[in-house]
């Protein structure tokens, strides 16, 4: 009987394909399981680089890649492509044993063959080596064999090594990395000990053994145990495959310790969440408790079925705890004051400012008091009229005088009154107070906490965060990209405490959107420079993705009911050619709008449920705001209604006259809501317009 391995890469493929390819990769997988080899038809390629890699037939125009080790009845899945790529594919992969580990290596020999020449002409003209201090002798200690020896040597740049990473085995980049950052041989194996804590070191190789090396590698193989396990695999692949970790993201998750707070940023799918969830799995094992936090529930809920995936351990699950910043907050202060708290809601929060502000007499509107008191007043912390008074106000671009200071902080109070009348709290005010309660007390209920989208916390919220947690390693662990902030928080971490100069990390590798749909949703975002959390200005220089498909879909629609029409023709032919309805979004800029969609799709007979909705409504088409996009991920996406007049949302945007500054700020913000919306697609991006198209558009 053979035995069946599945590579991560495999998961990756098989994750994108649609459902009818699917159905022809299960019945070909079941040939292996039921050992029917005259029906393989595993083919060896004359050109192939390593004579143990074969293609199989999946259909006319798909094709798999397996490894079939010369020792043990033993196939590892390891791709399926198209019929051109799977041949490259298999054609320029090279598969070893790593002397020092033991572990299954993997390199693109056909890309290192390539790019050698070029490295030699740069290496002729340079007057030093980049790894000129380094022996022979001390590479094989670190594991690095003699086939990478000759072009590592060409090397003269840390650049030039970067490019290397994903045509290089991982134990071996690794250990280069660590050299040219100086560490010596010992610090170099220590380094890779901590970034492969599940590699194993035994004390003899035999690097012609694949199969031990396959066993010796499981977070790159899975051998399958039997048809039940395939088949709950295959059933959720893209569940599976995304808890799997890139050798940047690896370094990061699992390094023994980090002296303070971290900063991980990224663009759209460059796996920011994933390292997240394995630090917490690394932090867990070590016996600390851990708090996972992020700003909604929905994403919340998400994580916490992620990690659930993730850790199989019940008691190091245990120490793991998942809960968004505002349920958080407010579970603080309830235990605090013994109260239910009443949280206010959008509609009355709007119309107590609109009261306070005609009550107060005050030539301001609701909505720059408002802006005032959240980004201002609530962000500083600030306490009292004096404060106010007296303060910076970060960012705003409308200067207020003295006098007219005085007049906001009348109308402020007038809110507050109202608020504490009515009894009402918001979920920022909530966390002011958690935080305030947690600093009175000397123990802290998390040892460690790990920040998910944290781009969108305000500063009280972090002022909560940093107070949960005691200051020293591996305290914070923060993630996200602000480029995706779709909230109006301006924060400066350094202002709050939490310093990570020295600690910041950026991931440039999107493994969820295609290259093209990539490039096309960066151009959402302008050329205006956007600031980070850190202060400092934050690119997305170096952003790519290695997944290619088709180009994004603009469709210029007649009216409201072409548009709908358009969007459910569209759906249809998604779910004809076998895209699971949850795997499906549907976004717009404004509720009504989405409301609209779902009827249409409804009356059409596809069933829908709201971006909200637990991951488990799979017979369902997903619909929401643009907002309520964050977060998720889906095969295909269609973004509806980006016409001029409303997107930008005329009412998020202030005024340019009023405060030129915050016009500038709300504009970006609108920019990257629709970024985050574009991006959460995987394989297709769909949009529409009616009349004339939002001025965000590419040309």
């Amino acid at each position: 009987m053979p035995r069946l391995a599945i590579a991560r890469t495999f998961l990756t493929s098989y994750a994108n394909l649609e459902k009818t390819v699917r159905k022809s990769v299960d019945a070909t997988i079941n040939k292996f399981e039921h050992h029917t080899h005259a029906g393989l038809h595993l083919e060896k390629l004359e050109q192939a680089r390593d004579p143990r890699v074969r293609t199989i037939r999946i259909d006319k125009f798909w094709r798999g890649v397996v490894l079939a080790p010369d020792t043990g009845d033993v196939y590892c899945l390891l791709a399926v492509l198209p019929h051109d790529a799977a041949i490259k594919y298999a054609t320029s992969r090279e598969f070893t044993v790593n002397q020092r580990l033991g572990v299954l290596e993997v390199r693109d020999a056909g890309a290192l063959e390539q790019l050698a020449p070029a490295l030699g002409a740069m290496a002729e003209g340079a007057s030093r080596r980049l790894f000129h201090g380094i022996s022979d002798h001390d590479f094989v200690h670190l594991g690095v064999d003699a086939d990478v020896l000759p072009i590592v040597r060409l090397l003269t740049t840390e650049d030039h090594l970067a490019a290397l990473e994903n045509m290089l085995p991982e134990p071996q980049y690794l250990a280069l990395i660590a050299l040219a950052h100086g560490m010596t041989v010992e610090q170099a194996w220590a380094e890779i000990c901590q970034l492969l804590p599940d590699a194993p070191s035994p004390e003899r190789v035999d690097t012609s053994d694949l199969v031990a090396a396959m066993e010796r590698t499981p977070g790159e193989i899975t051998f399958v145990s039997g048809p039940a396990e395939l088949a709950q695999i295959l059933e959720h692949p893209f569940a599976a495959w995304r808890v799997f970790l890139h050798p940047a993201q690896r370094r990061l998750a699992y390094r023994e310790s980090f002296s303070g707070p971290v900063q991980v940023t990224g663009g759209a799918g460059t796996g920011k969440t994933v390292t997240a969830l394995h630090r917490a799995r690394h932090l867990a094992e070590r016996g600390g408790g851990v708090l996972v936090t992020t700003f909604t529930k929905t994403l919340a809920e998400a994580l916490s079925r992620q990690l659930d995936l993730l850790i199989d351990d019940p008691a190091v699950r245990g120490r793991v705890e998942v809960i968004n910043v505002d349920k958080l907050a407010y579970q603080i202060l309830q235990e605090s004051t013994g109260h239910h708290l009443k949280v206010i809601g959008d509609g009355e929060l709007q119309a107590f400012w609109n009261t306070a502000t005609a009550q107060a007499e005050v030539p301001f509107t609701p909505t720059f008091l408002q802006r005032e008191w959240e980004q201002v007043i609530l962000a500083q912390n600030l306490r009292d009229r004096a404060s106010y008074l007296a303060c910076v106000r970060h960012g705003q671009g409308r200067q207020l005088a003295a006098d007219q200071r005085e007049q906001v902080w009348s109308a402020v109070s007038r809110f507050l009154d109202i608020m504490r009348q009515a009894g009402y709290l918001t979920h920022t005010q909530i966390a002011a107070a958690a935080a305030d309660t947690l600093a009175k007390h000397p123990d802290r209920p998390y040892r460690h906490v790990i920040v998910d989208e944290a781009q969108d916390l305000h500063p009280a919220k972090w002022r909560m965060l940093r107070a949960a947690v005691p200051e020293g390693p591996d305290d914070l662990f923060i993630v996200g990209d602000p480029h995706q902030r779709i909230y109006d928080n301006k924060v400066s971490l350094r202002s709050l405490g939490i310093r990570v100069s020295g600690r910041s990390y950026r991931l440039k590798l999107s493994y969820r959107t295609t290259a093209e749909i990539l490039n096309w949703s960066v151009r959402l975002l302008g050329v205006e420079p956007v600031v980070g959390l850190d202060d400092a200005a934050d690119s997305l220089a170096g952003y790519q993705s290695s997944l290619h498909g088709r180009r994004p879909i603009v469709r210029a629609c007649q009216g409201r009911a072409d548009e709908l029409e358009a969007l459910t023709d569209q759906v249809r032919k998604w779910l004809d050619d076998g895209v699971e309805p949850h795997a499906i979004g549907v976004a717009a800029r404004f509720g009504n709008r989405a409301a609209q969609a779902e009827q249409a799709l409804q009356s059409a007979g596809i069933r829908t449920s709201s971006l909200s909705a637990s991951d488990s409504a799979y017979d369902s088409v997903r619909v929401g705001t643009m907002h309520r996009m964050k977060g998720l991920e889906f095969r295909c996406v269609a973004v509806i209604s980006v016409d001029d007049n409303a997107v930008p949302a005329p009412g998020a945007v202030t005024a340019e006259a009023d405060d030129p500054v915050a016009h500038d700020h709300d504009l970006q913000r609108e920019r990257c809501l629709l970024f985050v919306a574009c991006t959460r697609a995987r394989d297709t991006l769909y949009i529409s317009h009616t009349g004339s198209p939002s001025s965000f558009l590419p040309g």
